[in-house]
């Protein structure tokens, strides 16, 4: 059974973006067991995949604000106990970044991760084991299924992908909030920065 961890923390949309890595992974893979890092006020997202064996979250925006606090670092070193916690045969890095770089080199396994010409922060490529080249001019879908398929040594696919979210996953999932079975809307309106917000 391949055992793979999968780091990407943020932030909703690009954990939203890397959904269809599992469906794809589990094609070639059926019996892998994947677990996930991700950002706290993103967890669920993840958790509303049946292929998401375990999410594993992370504070790092939280932690950020209170470095020097006592009470950040003993959180800080459960997280990593929790990523070094179990072996894996990959642990595969799709966001790029120094954050979830050193989130990576945490974990116990092979690292797999953008080469520095194709990750966000170039430096990040340091921490990985394996990198792999993924053009920068792609969808961040498609960037992240090329990954995962270079990792696993498989072809990249190029048909719709699979979110892995279906209605009944969602309904299971919130029926505690009293949402009655009559249509209704969601809206999402807030933002994690001043700079993703659209102009009024």
């Amino acid at each position: 059974m391949l055992k793979l961890l999968i780091v990407k923390t943020s932030s909703l949309g690009d954990v939203v973006h890397n959904l269809p890595i599992i469906h794809d992974i589990l094609s070639h893979h059926p019996d892998a067991k994947i677990d996930w890092v991700v950002e706290e006020n993103f967890a669920d997202i993840p958790r509303l995949h049946p292929g998401v064996n375990q999410v594993i979250p992370v504070a790092i925006r939280r932690w950020r604000k209170s470095i020097f606090s006592k009470q950040t670092w003993h959180e800080i070193n459960i997280a990593k106990q929790r990523i070094a916690q179990f072996s894996y045969d990959i642990i595969l890095d799709t966001q790029g970044l120094l954050k979830s770089g050193l989130i990576t080199s945490a974990a116990r396994g092979q690292s797999h991760g953008y080469d520095k010409h194709s990750a966000r922060e170039p430096l990040a490529s340091f921490f990985y084991q394996h990198t792999h080249p993924v053009a920068r001019n792609q969808h961040a879908v498609a960037r992240n299924r090329s990954l995962a398929a270079l990792a696993l040594d498989y072809v990249a696919p190029d048909n719709l992908p699979d979110y892995g979210i279906h209605g009944g996953t969602i309904h299971t999932h919130i029926s505690h909030t009293h949402i009655s079975d009559t249509p209704y809307v969601m809206g999402l309106h807030g933002t994690s920065r001043d700079s993703k917000l659209w102009p009024t």
